[in-house]
């Protein structure tokens, strides 16, 4: 009888010790559960959570997305940043003969200080608080002053590796404070909260402000679809998300249109109220018809050169996630775009024959992107690069078609 009890004791301890390790030395994911909090909020209710929180289940996309000109297309300034040098005597430029900027570090913050010449008198300082450009071509930095954004006069541009006047300010003076307006920062950042006034415009929420053009830019505020799979880890069906693959093409051109269709006329919605999947037309719709594609700039009208391109009118399917995958940085890697005219243009139906001699093709590496869609001078985007010096900045055409001069 005794052994008996003995071994119930055993058994009871060898249960309790199981529901003790299944309940408190294991609990699920779903018992720790906390809903993320959002670091800003859309207009239309849901949530901002940035990108960080979409590499719990997506570090891979992350990692290549944060590489990319599209995400550090704003940012918060910094050293790592900002792109012009600090140190003598690169850190300074000179406006003209009686004015110069010297760019400094105090106390760990970047600054824009002016000086008359000759004999550096202080005239002003200015700190970069945030980041405009990913540096691709350059950068321009804006300052907060209490709750409002305004444009410092000194840009960066890349090609020079120099400080310049910042584009469309005067050259004989020092120019008044440039507001940043929602719609300077639309193209910029994912989310800007706005809290103007009538009589002040370029007022913003600082805490929720989100850099870049990241995952949620293109996916929609992502708070709702975030929580919901922390909650339910085991579901692998994407909720309370924009999925592109369901989108039409239209709205997927859309997605791309709102920054890169040029100047677009605006009805009453704000900037920022567009979310992927709408249509573009019901918020802004462009300035130019297809009778204008001579007066269509390379610098920010890449859909209206593409829309009218014959690869694009030919095409049902043809959108910009076509050669663009904005999940990777593909510049410069023009193999990479090879390859996607040659999936088209080497088809039997499609078959297109290069009438460049053969020994050219060789030397440029077979290069399509350098002859159909060269780089071309942007007539809106110049840069101040020395007194009284305008360059214009190079961007590769969208139209695509043939060039005799290439």
């Amino acid at each position: 009888m005794k052994k008996q009890v003995q071994v119930w004791i055993f058994i009871l301890l060898l249960v309790m010790c199981f529901l003790v390790f299944k309940f408190l030395l294991k609990p699920s994911f779903t018992d720790t559960y906390s809903p993320i909090e959002p670091i800003a909020m859309h207009s239309k209710g849901n949530g901002f959570v940035g990108s960080k929180a979409c590499a719990a289940c997506h570090l891979d996309i992350y990692k290549t997305h944060i590489e990319t000109a599209h995400f550090k297309s704003s940012a918060s300034a910094n050293i790592k940043t900002v792109k012009g040098s600090f140190k003598a005597p690169e850190n300074v430029f000179d406006l003209n003969d009686s004015i110069g900027f010297r760019m400094n570090i105090k106390k760990g913050a970047l600054y824009q200080d002016i000086f008359l010449k000759p004999n550096n008198t202080p005239v002003s300082s200015s700190r970069f608080d945030v980041v405009i450009g990913s540096g691709t071509k350059g950068q321009s930095y804006l300052k907060w002053r209490d709750s409002s954004l305004y444009q410092l006069q000194v840009s960066y541009f890349t090609p020079n590796n120099s400080w310049v006047n910042s584009p469309g300010y005067p050259s004989d003076k020092l120019a008044s404070d440039r507001p940043i307006f929602e719609r300077c920062l639309e193209c910029h950042l994912t989310y800007a909260k706005s809290t103007k006034r009538f009589y002040k415009r370029n007022s913003y929420k600082k805490t929720q402000m989100v850099y870049g053009i990241d995952c949620e830019r293109c996916h929609g505020p992502a708070l709702n679809h975030v929580n919901f799979h922390r909650k339910n880890p085991k579901d692998t069906v994407a909720m309370h998300i924009v999925k592109h693959s369901s989108l039409t093409r239209q709205q997927n051109l859309d997605a791309c249109a709102l920054c890169h269709s040029g100047l677009r006329m605006r009805g009453n919605k704000s900037p920022f109220s567009f979310v992927v999947g709408d249509t573009l037309n019901q918020f802004s719709t462009p300035d130019y018809t297809e009778e204008d594609l001579d007066k269509l700039d390379v610098h920010g009208n890449q859909y209206g050169l593409l829309s009218a391109s014959e690869c694009f009118k030919k095409s049902d399917v043809m959108d910009c996630t076509t050669c663009h995958n904005p999940h990777e940085n593909q510049r410069d890697n023009h193999m990479s775009f090879n390859k996607k005219c040659q999936s088209c243009h080497n088809k039997k139906e499609a078959h297109v024959v290069c009438r460049v001699p053969e020994e050219v093709q060789k030397t440029s590496n077979n290069n399509c992107i350098h002859c159909h869609m060269p780089l071309v001078s942007s007539k809106v985007m110049k840069i101040e690069t020395a007194i009284d010096t305008l360059k214009p900045v190079q961007v590769r055409t969208h139209l695509i078609g043939v060039y005799t001069s290439q």
